[in-house]
């Protein structure tokens, strides 16, 4: 039972060493001269190949009839999150650092909600405490991602950095780096990231398969970035050349943990536990990918940024504080999710003849009781 309890705990957290370690791989690939199209490009390949299989074989009994809105949910999450968020993710870390890239992706819960309240699928009383937190929380984190971007402060100094090893510069001479740029595309990836969840929250109810589904996203992503990077790097083939070294890795990496584990169990937990549950988890990452970065590619770390994260930080909370209020009204959501077939045994005894019926009625009535107690 305690190994059941912790179980989702013990996966998010999971994910997010997954997520800090494609931080610290993709920015050696990037500083290496790898182009972010390409890198997003073989990244949605790989996953596709490795994913395919399994949603062929164990979902073939399961897996509903495709339809052409279905069809079209599914080509637009490919494009949302596979194809412009990672372009611009990728691009705004070649101009920044692995650790700006991750605390920066920590605006995402706050995108998520605006989104989600524009298109009314939030509620939100602005009478309520904890909806105001929640509209707080989103200016604060906002705020947060602008402070790490203009003020940039001393230098901390880390025993085991060393900041006269200017790593970033030395490695990817050719890319000046812009902590503006960067940061404006990370924000607009976050922003279609944003928008990836709540589709994908919309897209499992008509299709409720997540294996499936993950390997339809996984294979409209490598199509569609496939044909940006086609594009982007035209007449430049040599961008497509990869050998065993960090850029394989990167890819690999990226399409088997991230893409193909990342998007199916985080679709499985978000359809139990919610989304607050899984973002709940995202600063983990920033601090991985801070200490790591720091380490491995010896990123420096200046007292501006480490400011605008834990700002980042508490807005993010004040948003997850506000919305995990909103949880005991959506509960029914999951109650019908853990037992989906206590409607039609009422139907069912409803439906008898009349000798029966006031047997029926009283066992009915008997089992909605105790329904109500368990609940």
């Amino acid at each position: 039972m305690a190994l059941k309890t912790w179980k989702p705990f013990l996966t998010v957290i999971s994910l997010q060493f997954g997520y800090a370690g494609l931080s610290i791989i993709a920015k050696f690939a990037l500083d290496r001269g790898m182009s972010p199209h390409v890198l997003a490009a073989y990244r949605h390949i790989v996953a596709t190949i490795f994913i395919a299989p399994f949603a062929f074989f164990l979902d073939r009994k399961v897996r509903p009839k495709m339809t052409l809105p279905i069809f079209f949910k599914i080509a637009l999450l490919g494009l949302l999150e596979p194809t412009i968020d990672q372009n611009l993710y990728y691009t705004g870390m070649k101009y920044t650092s692995a650790t700006f890239t991750a605390a920066m992706t920590n605006v995402l819960p706050a995108f998520a909600f605006l989104m989600a309240w524009i298109f009314r699928l939030e509620k939100v009383n602005i009478r309520k405490v904890h909806s105001q937190a929640k509209i707080l929380g989103t200016v604060v984190t906002v705020g947060g991602a602008m402070l790490m971007t203009v003020v940039k402060g001393p230098l901390v100094p880390l025993p085991w950095a060393n900041p006269n090893d200017n790593h970033q510069d030395s490695s990817n001479p050719g890319v000046t780096p812009d902590l503006t740029k960067g940061a404006l595309l990370i924000a607009i990836g976050c922003i279609c990231w944003a928008g990836f969840v709540n589709l994908q929250a919309i897209t499992i109810k008509s299709y409720p398969v997540e294996l499936s589904l993950t390997a339809y996203i996984c294979l409209m992503g490598s199509i569609e970035s496939t044909i940006v990077a086609l594009f982007i790097e035209r007449g430049n083939p040599s961008a497509w050349a990869i050998q065993l070294d960090s850029k394989l890795l990167a890819a690999v990496y990226g399409g088997v943990i991230c893409s193909g584990v990342g998007y199916y169990v985080q679709g499985v937990i978000m359809k139990t536990r919610g989304p607050v549950f899984v973002t709940a988890f995202n600063p983990l990452s920033m601090v991985i990918v801070a200490i790591l970065g720091s380490i491995i590619l010896a990123e420096v770390m200046y007292l501006g940024r480490i400011l605008g994260a834990i700002v980042i930080v508490l807005g993010l909370y004040s948003v997850l504080w506000g919305k995990s209020k909103d949880e005991p009204s959506n509960s029914f959501s999951d109650m019908d999710i853990e037992f989906p077939r206590s409607t039609p045994q009422v139907v069912t005894f409803s439906l008898k003849s009349n000798t029966e019926t006031d047997t029926m009625d009283a066992s009915v009535v008997t089992s909605r009781h105790n329904t109500n107690e368990s609940v």
